[in-house]
């Protein structure tokens, strides 16, 4: 995996719809600076020339001909181009739903063995060189999906729902960000995506419909689990545990069943660790103010760590 694969960047594509929106900025930023250094050649003539303007020409030149050519141009060029961006489409083997909330991203997927929807939070796995259908809707605001990387932006509207094809041509992960204003948090509310081998891919899709696996009894990883219990967790986060009880989970926070195996926690703001979960829990409006989960202030150390030891094993 690439140090370059972490950039947030339109100027380093690794699918083919990013390639093509990269390719137009470079046209228009080329085209844009050789324009500017000609008018500026041309400003630097007139100061020193000595002979008298004719100002028709300049009119119908630089006014009329050479915005008509150029716009012209551009607009021909660019319509080619974007014609070959992917249309959405749900054919596509992978189909992935994306619902945006306040700040944070819900992730669903099929399961491929015809369970319940496999549920996680702020990370997006795709299989590399295989193109991938993205189903974006909200659940409060209006928010924007966008993987620079990989794509252009799409709106997520509250009560409809935006195709959006996505393709990650090589193995890496890849920053994306809500791009559109929703709130207080709005720039700590990032997604990545993580392309993995086709291989990988279905191992790991595998290992997330699966619950929640059984815990040895005893130690500081049952006393976090019976911490969940009791600090009343459950009331906005699911652990799936393949019982019927599933069927009622909490949706308010995000599906934390294989909360370990993520690589953020608070939506791309805090390395996920057991360090990490231990302080998210205390308060996570040190990292980030505004956000709807409460702070565990009354909770005491051993128990703290205890709930993070037992989150971060949920692999």
């Amino acid at each position: 995996m690439s140090a370059q694969s972490w950039l947030q960047s339109a100027l380093h594509p690794a699918g083919p719809d990013a390639a093509v929106i990269a390719q137009l900025t470079w046209v228009l930023f080329i085209g844009g600076a050789l324009l500017f250094a000609g008018v500026m050649a041309l400003c630097v003539m007139g100061l020193r020339g000595r002979r008298p303007v004719r100002p028709m020409v300049w009119i119908v030149g630089g006014g009329v001909l050479l915005p008509l050519v150029l716009l012209s141009a551009l607009l021909v060029f660019g319509t080619w181009r974007a014609a070959q961006l992917s249309q959405p489409t749900s054919r596509h083997a992978v189909k992935i739903a994306v619902v945006a909330r306040m700040w944070w991203w819900e992730v669903r997927y099929a399961d491929p063995a015809g369970g319940a929807d496999i549920v996680l939070a702020n990370e997006i796995r795709v299989p590399a060189g295989q193109p991938v259908y993205l189903g974006l809707s909200s659940a409060d605001v209006i928010h924007s999906f966008w993987v620079p990387s990989l794509a252009g932006k799409v709106d997520m509207v509250p009560g409809r729902v935006h195709g959006m094809t996505l393709q990650a041509d090589r193995a890496g992960v890849y920053r994306a960000q809500c791009a559109e204003y929703c709130g207080e948090q709005h720039a700590r509310m990032a997604l990545h995506v993580v392309a993995q081998s086709p291989a990988e891919f279905t191992a790991w899709l595998a290992g997330q419909a699966r619950p929640a696996g059984i815990l040895p009894h005893g130690g500081e990883v049952e006393r976090g689990r019976r911490a969940f219990d009791e600090q009343r967790c459950s009331a906005c986060h699911t652990i799936r545990a393949g019982t019927t009880a599933d069927d009622g989970r909490a949706t308010l926070g995000p599906d934390l069943t294989h909360v370990g195996s993520r690589l953020y926690l608070g939506a791309g703001t805090l390395r996920n660790g057991q360090g990490a979960l231990a302080a998210w829990i205390a308060d996570p409006h040190v990292a980030k103010p505004g956000v709807r989960m409460p702070a565990s202030a009354d909770m005491d150390g051993a128990t703290l760590r205890a709930l993070a030891a037992y989150l971060e094993q949920l692999k």
